[in-house]
């Protein structure tokens, strides 16, 4: 198994009084590409023709600037007012940082595996709502004495609840989709609820973002847990039917939930300067006039992502220029390293921490 040059710096486990993480939210935007990231919106595609734009005179105004420091900012304010200054950005591929997924599928249930697992696995193969045989970071964690009763996923997608296999982990994660997936340690706001209920769905097995947030958010203020996920999906459907407006959109509004919940979490004393953000995407997207909506095995460049952290034990690098190749694979020992635990002497197969977000 190919392992980077970062990968080969092996952290020992950060002992208690050395670190100061003591809760970490794993954050994705499925399918959301570097290109966007760390350039801004894609004139080529600011149109109806290669974008499906519908009114291109507001799209201009909204998100063209003249420079990609510029058009990035109005994309993602928070990635680059706030992360900038006190994290990291990991994947610009222009100024020679590289994160690339190890699977060879480039699509959404192998990538969330790899994450969440620490390596790609050949079984996975497809989309399909199978058990994951594997055990993610969040399951082995839930495990360990200080984080029973302290994980919860919320996620848009109708297979989280088979990627994270919460018949055997016992996650509680919300929607649940099935009867059987359901946990009474998950309570939505009956407000949320409703309007889920109420509002007309566009995508099979997908709800809005907006409605996962808030559930998300009011989980966090009123059971404070020590590990969190959160799967944001619009990104890649917007992308899949070829709307360029409203992916831009729906990146944004992934920026503005990110800060939301990182001002909230930094006006509760559980979790002030004690919480870090570890922010990333399932795949890639293609490239070009039409490649940009789609991603998989034939698709050039799927491959690439990016990854951005923002806590107390990463050092603040901001945007990596030139740095040592990172890949997927070793998002699920980072988590891990940065609560002080060593996931890779549970799965040594797994990819070793990013060294660079683990101070």
């Amino acid at each position: 198994m190919y392992v980077p040059i970062l990968a080969s710096v092996l952290l020992a486990p950060i002992k208690g009084s050395e670190r100061k993480t003591q809760n970490v939210f794993l954050i994705m935007s499925d399918g959301l590409r570097w290109q966007e990231v760390f350039g801004g919106a894609e004139e080529l595609l600011m149109d109806a023709k290669n974008g499906g734009v519908k009114n291109t005179n507001a799209l201009q105004r909204e998100f063209w600037r003249e420079t990609p420091e510029a058009r990035r900012e109005v994309l993602l304010p928070f990635f680059w007012t706030e992360i900038a200054k006190r994290g990291q950005l990991l994947g610009n591929q222009k100024k020679g940082s590289v994160v690339n997924i190890t699977n060879d599928r480039k699509f959404s249930y192998p990538g969330y595996n790899e994450v969440l697992t620490g390596l790609a696995d050949p079984r996975v193969d497809s989309n399909a709502k199978r058990l994951n045989a594997n055990v993610t970071v969040f399951e082995w964690l839930h495990g360990r004495r200080g984080f029973r009763g302290k994980a919860a996923v919320f996620a848009t997608w109708d297979v989280f609840p088979y990627i994270f296999n919460i018949e055997r982990s016992r996650l509680p994660i919300w929607p649940a989709w099935n009867p059987r997936f359901e946990s009474p340690d998950i309570q939505v706001p009956n407000s949320v609820a409703a309007l889920m209920r109420d509002t007309t769905q566009i995508w099979e097995g997908v709800i809005f973002d907006s409605f996962l947030f808030h559930a998300a958010l009011d989980h966090v203020k009123r059971k404070k847990p020590r590990l969190l996920f959160l799967g944001f999906g619009e990104t890649d459907e917007w992308a899949h039917a070829g709307r360029y407006d409203h992916y831009l959109t729906a990146a944004r509004q992934v920026d503005q939930f990110i800060r939301r919940l990182w001002e909230t979490v930094q006006s509760m004393s559980q979790y002030r300067d004690k919480t870090t953000f570890l922010i990333t995407a399932d795949h890639g997207r293609g490239s070009g006039p039409s490649e940009w909506k789609d991603h998989g095995e034939k698709i050039a460049g799927a491959e690439g992502i990016w990854i951005a952290a923002i806590g107390p034990d990463t050092p603040a690098l901001g945007e990596r220029t030139h740095a040592a190749a990172a890949t997927q694979s070793q998002i699920a020992a980072t988590i891990a390293a940065l609560l002080g635990e060593d996931y890779g002497s549970a799965f040594p197969k797994a990819a070793a921490p990013i060294a660079d977000l683990v101070k």
